[in-house]
């Protein structure tokens, strides 16, 4: 069980691959020190849960953190997934984009709701971010 204390809570709604992929770095690290992690993802940021990823604006930028020695884009995903992030995709946002939700990854245990669950899912103590 995590820890009530501490945490986060990320809304990923930019189309962008570097928020997206420091959501995922936010989230895992939070884990991995036992605090938890939710990501909501909405908007733009819905495309970093469709089928390839690479729909994200500079997804050139995945190779060069693999190069680097980075955590890349799906390598950070399967641990946020491994250690148990809540993944909550924005139904308003999927309607808003004209998605369908069995366009998203199969491989990500997601649940499609909207901002009251997010706010129920920050508990007290979390931090809620926006990228």
């Amino acid at each position: 069980m995590k820890n009530a204390q501490g945490g986060v809570s990320v809304i990923v709604r930019s189309g962008d691959y570097e928020s997206a992929h420091y959501a995922l770095a936010l989230a895992s690290a939070a884990l991995a020190v036992n605090k938890p992690a939710v990501l909501f993802f909405t908007m733009a940021g819905i495309r970093a849960l469709s089928g390839p990823p690479a729909g994200l604006a500079d997804w050139g930028r995945d190779a060069l953190m693999r190069e680097r020695g980075v955590g890349d884009f799906e390598t950070l995903l399967q641990a946020c997934v491994e250690l148990g992030a809540r993944f909550i995709v924005c139904e308003m946002g999927l309607r808003a984009l004209g998605i369908d939700r069995s366009e998203l990854r199969g491989d990500v245990p997601f649940t499609v709701a909207g901002i009251v669950t997010l706010l129920d899912e920050t508990k007290p103590g979390m931090h809620l971010l926006t990228l």
